[in-house]
């Protein structure tokens, strides 16, 4: 693929496989620290004292830095500031930026942010590092799928992607066990630091090795500054007035270049709005991801108060886990089993959102917890299914150029329209419902509108973008191949 683009063969070092268990050991770790904060070891709780004048101290975070509830929910979603900020930023950059850089100066971001936390010494240290984090990895959500997207093999593509979103379940789960451990073990500081000094070698990688590059994105031409004029004081006699010349044009130059970014940005952001198989595939991530946010903050609850669970938080984190990897693998490997296509991609989304939003509104219905759990991990395992058809129409239906612009976008909306309007939007139901089971199934039946959203995908007229592009280019390549060989042999006739 990459000799038929015109690119530069990729560095050795860097195999698909191996760039794919990168890939995917940066985001295990990403969601880890989501995961680690979350933690009763990392997060902690407040001093509490008895009735009886028995006191215990406080532990973790909310305990050294005596946080409120409300301040202690800020940390777990300070990250998202920085990564709903930055995640467009970076994807706008990686038009003029090699984007494995871009990666590399994220990831930089992200770890000293990290280390940042664990020497945070209030609340409004330790929510700034939080945000920062969020910026760090917004360089890597916008442009890691479309470097994987790049180097699998066609066979395997949307394989690839559940491996990769695979790590967010499993990289959750394993970060309560890590945070709770080391938390309890040693301090929670250092739980930040260990994570820190894990991902310190990757953008060491990303800054040393020679970069690859994105399918769709020219390759960077090393910029030659002028060489400066070389004037004699006695010619000229201004060169203090020369040189606040040039610091003037300079100044020009850069608010232009600005300007004809932000233009670009603003072209780009409109040309996705008017892709009418994208903005329908984002519609249905943000319902989807309406109830899954939900379903991650008041599940435990619910569960609790309907099934009177005395280890909610222990079940309900478990079948999300077991659920979350085998469904999304089984989803990347079922669609490329029946041709990876955007038309087949919407079959799947609708289908399985729809079978999994019944089997969790039947859950729901069941007075039994042994009915609840049976019906619920069914729902979950397709529920799943979803993660990696619904990220590869993201990637394919828009032009290679925009896939970084067309993740972030996708991100950006999902949370903002999505999980972080849910859960008190949920919460204020239930406080007017009083009822936590007709809550969860008001809240469920969001999928099937999901599921009808992506249905509508399925008639739309979809082309592969990606495919087309590079077939486009694949037969430029061929005719500029011809045109050297033909002069070549007129060149040959008329010597002889």
């Amino acid at each position: 693929m990459a000799s038929e683009s015109g690119q530069s063969p990729n560095p050795s070092w860097f195999s698909p496989k191996r760039l794919l268990m990168i890939f995917c050991i940066i985001n295990m770790l990403n969601y880890v620290d989501r995961g680690a904060i979350a933690s009763n070891g990392v997060n902690g709780s407040l001093a509490t004292c008895t009735e009886s004048g028995i006191c215990t101290g406080g532990s973790g975070i909310q305990g050294d830095f005596n946080l409120n509830n409300f301040q202690d929910g800020i940390l777990s979603s300070a990250f998202m500031v920085g990564l709903l900020i930055a995640s467009p930023i970076f994807a706008s950059l990686a038009k003029s930026h090699n984007p494995f850089r871009l990666i590399g100066v994220g990831l930089s971001v992200w770890t000293f942010a990290i280390a940042g936390c664990g020497c945070s010494f209030d609340f409004w240290s330790i929510a700034i590092c939080r945000m920062l984090v969020g910026v760090g990895e917004a360089s890597f959500i916008s442009l890691a799928a479309p470097f994987i997207d790049d180097h699998a093999p066609a066979a395997q593509k949307t394989a690839w992607l559940a491996t990769f979103y695979m790590c967010i379940p499993a990289g959750t789960a394993l970060g309560y066990v890590y945070g709770g451990f080391v938390g309890s073990q040693f301090n929670w500081r250092v739980a930040f630091w260990v994570e820190a000094i894990l991902m310190l070698p990757f953008p060491i990688l990303g800054f040393l090795t020679k970069p690859l590059q994105l399918e769709g994105f020219a390759p960077l031409e090393p910029k030659h500054t002028p060489k400066s004029i070389e004037t004699n004081d006695s010619e000229t006699g201004g060169d203090d007035m020369l040189a606040e010349d040039q610091a003037l044009l300079r100044g020009s130059k850069s608010t232009s270049k600005l300007w004809d970014q932000f233009t670009i940005f603003l072209k780009d952001i409109q040309e996705l709005l008017h892709d009418q198989v994208y903005v329908v595939n984002v519609l249905g991530y943000i319902s989807y991801n309406f109830v899954i946010g939900a379903y991650s903050y008041w599940g435990p609850k619910a569960g609790y108060n309907i099934y009177h669970m005395s280890n909610a938080d222990l079940l309900f984190g478990g079948m999300t886990i077991v659920c979350g990897i085998f469904g999304t693998l089984a989803g990347g490997l079922f669609l490329d089993r029946i041709s990876s296509t955007i038309s087949n991609s919407f079959k799947l989304l609708s289908g399985a959102t729809f079978l999994g939003a019944i089997f969790c509104f039947i859950a729901f219905l069941f007075k039994s917890l042994s009915g609840f759990i049976v019906f619920f991990s069914m729902g979950e395992l397709l529920i799943f299914v979803t993660q990696a058809p619904v990220n590869y129409v993201s990637l394919r239906c828009v032009k290679p150029s925009l896939r970084p612009l067309s993740m972030a976008i996708s991100t950006v909306s999902i949370h903002v329209f999505g999980d972080v309007p849910s859960s008190p939007l949920v919460g204020v139901l239930q406080d007017h419902i009083n009822d936590w089971r007709k809550t969860s199934l008001c809240l469920t039946s969001i999928f099937f509108l999901a599921a009808v959203i992506w249905f509508i995908g399925i008639f739309m007229k979809s082309v592969d973008v990606y495919e087309k592009d590079d077939e486009d280019r694949s037969a430029t390549s061929r005719r500029g191949k011809l045109t050297p060989l033909i002069e070549g042999s007129r060149d040959a006739s008329s010597e002889i």
